[in-house]
């Protein structure tokens, strides 16, 4: 679980969203959710966060919005 969150912490801090043990797998599945991809599948998880993050300002930015308001 959560092998990218490291690699997120940018996205993490934008959203306002501090990782602990309690929410981890909450975040996690959040990522999941928000790329459409079955829970636990971490490598097809990042690929997709990867393609949302790699030059694209607009979509970090809709992503930030999805995760917070799935985590709120």
């Amino acid at each position: 679980m959560s092998c990218y969150f490291r690699r997120l912490k940018d996205i993490l801090d934008e959203a306002g969203i501090e990782v602990t043990p309690s929410n981890k797998k909450q975040i996690d599945q959040a990522f999941h959710q928000i790329v459409g991809v079955t829970y636990k599948d971490c490598p097809a998880t990042w690929e997709r966060l990867k393609l949302e993050l790699i030059g694209d300002v607009q979509k970090r930015h809709e992503l930030v919005r999805k995760l917070q308001n799935v985590i709120s």
